[in-house]
């Protein structure tokens, strides 16, 4: 491939750890920063390939948008999760590339915006037979959709990702539970919640990667089995970004080693499916529940995941026998020839 001219294009969310709000709740775990960042590794990725690699974040402001609008590019490699603090925007400015007619890395507006709301991803995932946990919908007493459920349910935003507005409390045992689950996510995130059955069972992720002809990767598992006693063995949010805490020292994420052939085949199948129903481009994992008799549940789909070379989606793809450079170095050629 010809050097290319890339801006590498990123935005910044709140770091701080639960910080106590004025009802004396905790307020939502969110995302801490790495050391090193996502969009220097890869810049760097980039600059190996013989690439020109041009960073820009987007602070939130009119300005930083009409600066990117200006830049003269070849492609811009996509790594924006939110605008201005609010993660519900990463389709917003997939739109706004399209509109100024910039070629661009990973999902589109379409599949972005279709995965982002759970409710509706569950509805697509039941018309094409793909198993997903039972649910309801509501906002502010409002039942949008239902189906019986039976305690013990998980309770969420319907529209955030990364873990965010779930944290160990989020699985409830009552109605008493429930509501009050609801009333601290309403005030909290002004968003429809979901009420989805918890189900019992080991936590997988598959990495998909490509177009046409969909690669899923090696399977990941998050161990949740170190979890204390009593505590729901879920991804939440003390788990993915609660460093220093105890149940983000205990948990770990690994390739699965211990599947038979025929599970494995399932959860890849699986992911493809899912991939593919929310029209996903370039890559994206998939978040599986994978009970003990072998039943497979998708959780959610996960549009450009995060690109760390630490994180999951690297680690199933040097598994899959890419350096972190090669990864990078594919999903630039997927975008080119897509475009």
């Amino acid at each position: 491939m010809s050097k290319l001219k890339v801006v590498v294009l990123y935005d910044r969310m709140l770091v701080d750890e639960a910080e106590e709000s004025s009802s004396g709740d905790k307020a939502p775990v969110t995302r801490t920063l790495d050391k090193k960042e996502v969009e220097e590794e890869v810049a760097e990725a980039l600059t190996k390939l013989g690439h020109d690699p041009v960073m820009h974040e987007l602070d939130g402001s009119q300005k930083g948008l009409f600066a990117l609008a200006k830049i003269e590019c070849d492609l811009v490699f996509n790594l924006v999760e939110s605008f201005a603090d609010d993660d519900t925007a990463d389709f917003k400015i997939a739109a706004f590339l399209e509109l100024i007619g910039k070629r661009y890395t990973g999902a589109g507006t379409n599949g972005l915006l279709l995965a982002q709301d759970k409710a509706v991803a569950k509805k697509i995932f039941a018309f094409h037979g793909i198993h997903t946990p039972t649910f309801a919908k509501s906002y502010r007493g409002r039942l949008d959709f239902s189906h019986d459920l039976q305690f013990p349910v998980i309770v969420k935003p319907a529209r955030e990702d990364g873990s965010i507005g779930i944290e160990f409390s989020a699985v409830v045992n009552s109605i008493r539970e429930l509501m009050e689950r609801m009333d601290w996510l309403h005030a909290n995130f002004d968003s429809p919640v979901l009420i989805e059955e918890y189900i019992e069972g080991r936590e997988m992720y598959v990495g998909v990667l490509g177009n046409d002809n969909a690669e899923a990767l090696p399977v990941v598992e998050l161990d949740l089995s170190k979890l204390p006693e009593g505590t729901p063995r879920i991804a939440a949010a003390e788990v993915k970004w609660g460093k220093g805490t105890k149940a983000y020292r205990d948990t770990k994420s690994a390739i699965a080693t211990d599947l038979p052939e025929e599970t494995v085949q399932l959860l890849q199948q699986t992911a493809v499916a899912a991939y593919q129903a929310l029209e996903l481009r370039d890559y994206g994992r998939v978040d599986m529940r994978l009970q003990p008799d072998g039943r497979v549940h998708v959780i959610e789909v996960n549009p450009n995941p995060w690109l760390s070379s630490r994180a999951e989606f690297a680690m199933a793809a040097r598994k899959s026998g890419r350096t972190y450079t090669q990864l990078i170095g594919e999903l630039l050629e997927l975008a080119v020839a897509r475009a």
